[in-house]
């Protein structure tokens, strides 16, 4: 189906999901016309929807792709957290952390869960320059990041570096702001674009306890990282 999109798969996985009472907008009435749902008259007189076998398909379709891309997705997280490990640095993944973006009566605090955080293994607190490493293997997936601003304020606030890890050709870099650094990754390679500007930045007591109550990456306890100190 030609101009198939997000909205459409979602309204399709409903469908199969539920009763299939219909909405009868016009979401529907592109995946009826596309032959991807159809009506069933019930004996009661009421019509409800039901996913044709070519919507099966399509749901089939899409759950593969989903796949790989979490696949491709959770291997370049995971490539990036090694890096920093091995760079001498401790590294989480997946840290729900939270950050307080704006200013005065318009400042809100904004959840965010960088795929990549970490710290160098340090005692100097002045040396610790976090770091949000935000992996991206989709065009769709980086577009609508950028559209969240709150969202990179919070990355902003983290961190004295913050970079965008892309598969290498979904965007270059002059489409993602200049405030973050950007890496491309083709194979095993990460290449990096455009360095990350470094800011001053003290860890607050909240990112602070967020750690306290998370687990690092093992590896940064290895000779090979301890050497790099």
């Amino acid at each position: 189906m030609a101009g198939l999109t997000a909205l459409h798969s979602r309204r399709l996985r409903e469908i199969w999901r539920s009763a299939g009472w219909p909405c009868q907008d016009l979401v529907e009435v592109e995946l009826l016309a596309a032959g991807f749902i159809e009506r069933v008259r019930q004996p009661s007189g009421h019509e409800t929807l039901r996913v044709t076998d070519a919507g099966i398909a399509l749901l089939a379709d899409t759950l593969q792709r989903n796949r790989a891309r979490r696949d491709a997705h959770e291997d370049l997280v995971e490539r990036v957290a090694r890096e920093m490990t091995r760079a001498g640095r401790l590294a989480w993944r997946g840290l729900a952390l939270r950050a307080k973006v704006g200013v005065d009566d318009e400042a809100q605090w904004v959840m965010a869960m960088p795929d990549v955080f970490s710290i160098r293994h340090t005692t100097v607190e002045a040396y610790l320059e976090p770091i949000v490493h935000e992996i991206k293997v989709s065009r769709a997936d980086l577009l609508s990041d950028l559209r969240r601003e709150a969202k990179r304020s919070a990355y902003l606030q983290l961190s004295s570096e913050c970079w965008y890890v892309i598969a290498r050709g979904i965007a270059t870099a002059e489409e993602i702001p200049p405030e973050f650094g950007v890496m491309a990754a083709e194979g095993a390679a990460l290449e990096v674009l455009r360095p990350a500007p470094k800011r001053a930045m003290a860890m607050s007591l909240p990112l602070w306890m967020a750690l306290a109550r998370a687990t690092p990456l093992d590896g940064w306890q290895h000779d090979d990282a301890q050497g790099l100190l």
